[in-house]
């Protein structure tokens, strides 16, 4: 198996459908990555994990759409070619 381009955009999509699936009440809220964390002052540097959290959210909301277009491609792709 040869490390190609397309290998590496597979991984990404992997990486990014990962990311999206992500549940906040069922997976995270029980390792401790809920929404109810406390919310840092005016001024004040968001955490690590806040940055991660919101990366989470942002990804969710912003990648549903070409996620479905791109994963279609994808198994369209795998089914034609192999």
């Amino acid at each position: 198996m040869a490390f190609t381009l397309y290998s590496l955009l597979q991984a990404a999509l992997l990486c990014v459908n990962a990311i999206a699936v992500l549940h906040e009440e069922r997976f995270l809220k029980n390792i401790g990555w809920g929404t109810d964390q406390g919310i840092g002052g005016f001024g004040e540097e968001p955490g690590i994990k806040s940055q991660l959290m919101n990366l989470v959210r942002s990804v969710r909301t912003v990648m549903r759409v070409p996620l479905i277009i791109v994963n279609s491609i994808t198994i369209v792709l795998l089914l034609l070619f192999g």
